[in-house]
């Protein structure tokens, strides 16, 4: 690589001075040392364009000469030709080209890092290991300007005039690129994670990369006529536009800083745990984030034995929610049916968050000022934060409040997870700004073409539906809590009632887990099970397409919390406290995986998965036997009714004075807000935001039971508009 740049180096300075020819020697010297521990993908891309670059110096040599050769054999050029030519080469500006290399370090080193961060903040901070994430901006600005102002800067310093003139115009066309890359493509690429890795990953169609390309064609182009013709319009407007990307991105550092300032760090009185009574009465909510009932009769063939474990339960297979996401479907599972989408949008001169707080409240108090020694584990979105503000229960102090995720983790992977996020938030960004056509491949499923075990051990590669390396820390984070449990329960042998909720997420982060144990591991190879096992996903005449890793790694992380649960009610029998205990296990929401047919429904333009709107239901009461499986139709909002039945007389929501009830379950359809709009920190205001609405009542699986409002309103009467 070294050899074939001295080389080119050669071709390319003769006839210039000494000084000259040793400052670009010395820059390859540098690469030399600087990339030889790289990945041989980089080496080898280096070489290539070395060898470019000798390559296209000899050609200009060559033509050169020729062109000298030719001159001089031919008359003298007419003065008219001379004048029609004069100006055509302009001098260097350098002004232009650190105009664009600082509009460009802002973008990628300021504007996308800290956007991308305010729209979640807390999403990036680890309470367990504090680590303030403006620190990734100040990061990724350092890289930028090494990248556009430092290192091209001393190529531009090291080219002759042309050459830096072909660099103003490249950097001005590269502004141009990014900018409309940026603000008008790959905005809709669904949730990102804090790993900055796409749920759905980075895919386009066709037509996109079609449509991309002949756009950043056109946007360039129109930039070089601009360059050419109104030089000083566009430093003037590259100068408008860096002071622009300041004053964004200032607002920006004041959210995260807002944010951030919320966020509790001090440490645990106790570990999480809480207690059981082998005399009194046990009710236990266990909310599992996105378990997806669809999958249970497939999970149930496949393992028998979870019957056994879930002996007395009974799984409601005609279950509704009332939204996709957390922030529409929690309220009404925490706190019942005054507390549906519908409901939350009557109440419109209450913030979002007063109501959603109010019911994270509700069952707690309730359970807590009628005797119950109470226990909460990660209110989800407790004021509206990601890492749940537990402040909202400190006018009830005797109720026991902590968070568990994270908790069990390891702290050293929380420190390889924040040196990724280091290096790799300039990477996002310049994968947000490159065509389409090439930000799968510096995405690279989320790496960012970073390679090594540093990548490997806090995030997962699928490799097709049955391969994997690497374990998602955002999977494990949760599933520790869950593999915990039976360390976080204490029994005793007093007559004490206890109330229990915890929020769990583990079903939410899918991760590829290692078959038929489904447990995590590093490297997951389940070719052979699967290629001997394809029947599983037919069972009771229904069936589901699991034909990605997606999808796969869905199924198997439902599976592998039933797996623990079900490891936690073993200890329950051998404590001698499960007979005495009320066991809900419930989800807010499914997910659009679009894997069952008989309930995927076209409404106008739009498709919709009826199974985001199908959680999982599942309730064990006291000294109840057998596992069953009932057609009755409910809903998640028949959680609170389901809790307080039989252990408190006429429960009263404690803080409307309205009674606890299912009436209004059977009193109207229920209405399902089909919104995506699920980021609390934007859609938070005393109603939600305008959406779509499905209607569903009876049997969902009965297509004519659904009925749907495809314009954008915001609903708050329980008929259709």
């Amino acid at each position: 690589m070294t050899l074939i740049n001295f080389i080119s180096s050669a071709v390319y300075l003769k006839g210039f001075p000494l000084k000259t020819k040793l400052q670009l020697y010395a820059v390859a010297l540098f690469f030399l040392v600087f990339l030889y521990s790289s990945p041989s993908g980089l080496l080898f891309y280096w070489t290539l364009n070395n060898g470019f670059s000798l390559g296209k110096n000899l050609v200009d040599r060559i033509a050169g000469v020729l062109k000298k050769d030719k001159a001089e054999s031919s008359d003298a050029e007419k003065p008219e030709k001379a004048a029609s030519s004069a100006g055509t080469d302009r001098a260097p500006d350098r002004r232009l080209f650190f105009g664009a290399a600082a509009f460009l370090t802002v973008l990628t080193g300021l504007l996308i890092p800290a956007a991308c961060i305010a729209a979640s903040p807390q999403e990036f901070v680890y309470r367990e290991l504090f680590f303030h994430p403006l620190w990734y901006v100040l990061s990724a600005l350092c890289y930028a300007a090494g990248f556009f102002i430092f290192w091209l800067g001393v190529f531009y310093w090291l080219s002759g005039p042309k050459g830096k003139v072909a660099f103003e115009y490249i950097l001005c066309c590269m502004s141009a690129v990014f900018a409309v890359d940026y603000l008008f493509f790959g905005t809709k690429l669904g949730i990102l994670s804090s790993m900055l890795r796409y749920e759905g990953g980075v895919y386009y169609s066709i037509a996109h990369y079609i449509c991309n390309g002949l756009i950043l064609i056109l946007a360039a182009g129109i930039m070089v006529l601009i360059v050419k013709k109104r030089r000083g319009f566009v430093k003037m407007l590259l100068l408008a536009a860096c002071v622009a990307v300041i004053v964004m991105t200032g607002i920006n550092v004041y959210t995260i800083a807002s944010s951030v300032a919320g966020v509790s760090t001090a440490p645990e009185r106790k570990g999480p745990h809480f207690e059981l009574s082998r005399s009194g009465k046990n009710v236990v909510v266990i909310f599992l984030d996105r378990a997806m009932a669809e999958y249970m009769p497939f999970l149930l063939q496949e393992r028998p034995d979870l019957k056994e474990s879930f002996d007395g339960f009974t799984w409601y297979s005609n279950t509704i929610s009332f939204g996709g996401h957390t922030n529409f479907a929690a309220p009404a599972l925490m706190g019942g049916y005054e507390y549906t989408p519908v409901e939350l949008n009557r109440r419109s001169s209450e913030s979002l968050m007063e109501k959603h707080n109010e019911s994270l409240k509700m069952m707690p108090v309730l359970f807590n000022n009628n005797g119950f020694k109470v226990t909460v584990f990660d209110a989800p979105y407790a004021n509206y934060m990601w890492i749940p503000d537990l402040s909202i229960y400190d006018e009830w102090p005797e109720i026991s409040t902590y968070i568990t995720k994270g908790y069990f983790g390891d702290t050293s992977n929380k420190e390889i997870m924040i040196g990724r996020n280091m290096r790799n938030f300039f990477c996002f960004a310049m994968m947000k700004c490159i065509p389409t056509g090439l930000q799968p491949l510096l995405y690279d499923a989320g790496c960012y073409l970073q390679a090594g075990e540093a990548s490997n051990s806090v995030v997962q590669t699928w490799i097709g539906k049955s391969q994997a390396k690497g374990i998602s820390q955002d999977y494990m984070d949760g599933y520790m809590v869950l593999e915990n449990l039976g360390y976080m329960t204490e029994v005793k042998d007093g007559g004490e009632n206890t109330f229990m909720f915890l929020y769990n997420d583990a079903p939410h982060e899918p991760m590829m887990l290692q078959e038929p144990e489904y447990v995590p591991a590093e490297t997951v190879d389940n070719r052979e099970f699967d290629d001997h096992n394809n029947d599983r996903f037919s069972a009771d005449g229904r069936l589901i397409r699991v034909n990605s890793a997606e999808k796969m790694a869905h199924y198997q992380c439902n599976m592998a919390a039933l797996l623990k649960i079900g490891e936690w009610l073993d200890l329950l029998r051998s404590e001698g406290v499960y007979d005495n205990t009320r066991i809900i296990i419930v989800s807010d929401h499914g997910f659009y995986l679009y894997q069952t047919p008989e309930l995927t429904f076209k409404s106008g333009t739009r498709s919709i998965d009826g199974t985001n709107y199908y959680p999982l239901l599942m309730v064990k009461d006291f000294g109840s036997t057998g596992f069953s499986i009932s057609n009755e139709f409910m809903t998640n909002a028949d959680v609170a009714s389901l809790a307080a039945d039989g252990v408190i007389d006429d429960p009263v929501n404690p803080f409307t004075g309205k009674q606890i009830t299912t009436d209004e379950k059977t009193a109207h359809p229920q209405f399902i807000i089909t919104s995506t709009e699920w980021d609390v920190n934007t859609n938070n205001g005393n109603t939600f935001k305008a959406s779509g609405w499905a209607a569903v009542s009876g049997n969902i699986w009965d297509r004519s039971s659904w009925s749907f409002i495809d314009s954008s309103i915001v609903l708050d009467e329980h008929r259709m508009p």
